[in-house]
């Protein structure tokens, strides 16, 4: 367990660091300007590329290329869908909830209008984060206690609450238990990586056409609400039976 800890206070120690340092240069060098996209870009860029080096040079990720070796290409296919399938389901469950402040609402608007913001969005975050919270948090977790969940539980709260964003935190935790669980049935932050890619893909590419991140989806299928259901169940037909195909084609790490 302690070394967990020392994994989680490691991957926020360096976020906070990295954020420290690009906000105390740009105020030096642009006479107490705060951080601009730019800045934003770089610090994000800095940290995620030296958490990457450190839980890997330290082996404290342990990353192997057997389950890839395997060719699971059908597995990856129905991890695409059910990113997919989730994600109105999940919108719509997190709408039915008190509403939540959304402390990185300037922060995701400058990513995304960057001209590189979807490569740390899209592309970065997904590899660093599944490395991270999968990788080395669940993994030690799974072989701190014999329950799985109890791993797999710890380490979505975790992931939710490292976001530091409480309107992303929800969401956040529903995906982390799926996530956990894509790790411990294959042993292979893969999976995770392609269904975290899909996710933030789909969210920057929305953000991109409805910037207000107060939109409902009922603004989004024109005040509509049967629609807004249809679209639900729709997307549960999809994320239902890609979640049953997982289950059948993933087999559970030795």
């Amino acid at each position: 367990m302690k070394k967990i800890i020392m994994y989680l206070l490691v991957f926020v120690g360096i976020q906070l660091l990295a954020g420290g340092v690009v906000d105390l240069a740009y105020r030096l060098l642009k006479n107490g300007a705060p951080v601009d996209a730019i800045g934003l870009m770089i610090t994000t860029v800095v940290a995620d590329v030296v958490v990457l080096f450190c839980f890997l040079y330290f082996k404290w990720a342990e990353v192997s290329r057997d389950w890839v070796r395997s060719r699971p290409w059908t597995v990856l296919f129905w991890c695409v869908l059910a990113a997919l399938g989730a994600l109105i389901p999940s919108a719509y469950l997190q709408e039915l909830m008190p509403e939540l402040p959304n402390h990185l609402e300037r922060e995701m608007a400058m990513l995304i209008g960057t001209r590189y913001g979807y490569f740390i969005l899209g592309l970065l975050a997904p590899l660093v984060e599944e490395l991270v919270f999968r990788g080395a948090i669940l993994r030690g977790l799974l072989r701190w206690h014999r329950n799985p969940w109890l791993g797999i539980a710890i380490s979505a709260v975790l992931f939710s609450v490292v976001h530091m964003n409480p309107a992303q935190m929800p969401h956040a935790f529903l995906i982390g238990l799926l996530l956990g669980w894509m790790y411990y049935r294959t042993d292979s932050i893969v999976p995770g990586v392609v269904y975290h890619w899909v996710n933030n893909t789909v969210a920057y590419v929305l953000y991109a056409f409805y910037p207000d991140p107060d939109i409902k989806l009922n603004d989004i299928f024109m005040g509509n609400q049967q629609n807004v259901l249809l679209a639900v169940a729709f997307s549960l037909c999809i994320f239902i039976p890609s979640l049953l195909q997982l289950n059948i084609r993933m087999k559970k790490a030795e």
